[in-house]
């Protein structure tokens, strides 16, 4: 199974560079992952509502320019549906048996994602009505994607 997670934002904090190496040690039994890294565009410390929207525009630019063809791709944004991680091993199962040939996971950056990006995507996925550092996103995305896998497996991950 082929999975890309493009990501706006390098991590930079050991910590998170370590958890995230982590997990994706853990996710090669399992899967072939990739994560794709998006540079964040700079913005001034107020910025306006249109200036946001240029830059998401711009960084939505860069995603679809990494999205494979032939992809399911599915958005971590908050608007999105709220899942069990019994429901994220489903989409796993279900993607497994379908036709698509990767499977691709979307985080934003500070300000989220494009709105017409979200739009084309065929899942959308929230974490939590509560607000997150996308740093810790990236390593709750890779933790239930671990898990979703685990649980497929029967293994004692999940309990």
């Amino acid at each position: 199974m082929n999975i890309q997670l493009i990501c706006v934002g390098r991590l930079k904090e050991p910590f998170w560079v370590q958890a995230a190496a982590e997990y994706q040690k853990r996710l090669g039994a399992f899967c072939s992952l990739t994560v794709t890294e998006i540079a964040e565009e700079r913005l001034p410390a107020a910025p306006s509502q249109a200036q946001i929207d240029a830059a998401l525009g711009r960084e939505a630019a860069a995603i679809r320019g990494k999205i494979p063809s032939g992809s399911h791709v599915a958005a971590f944004c908050v608007e999105g549906k709220l899942h069990s991680s019994e429901d994220v091993a489903a989409l796993l199962r279900r993607f497994a048996l379908s036709a698509d040939k990767h499977l691709v996971f979307l985080l934003g950056g500070s300000f989220g994602l494009d709105e017409g990006l979200k739009a084309q995507c065929r899942t959308r996925l929230s974490m939590s009505p509560m607000t997150f550092p996308h740093h810790l996103a990236r390593i709750m995305a890779l933790e239930q994607l671990y898990r979703g896998f685990s649980i497929n497996q029967g293994t004692r991950y999940h309990k």
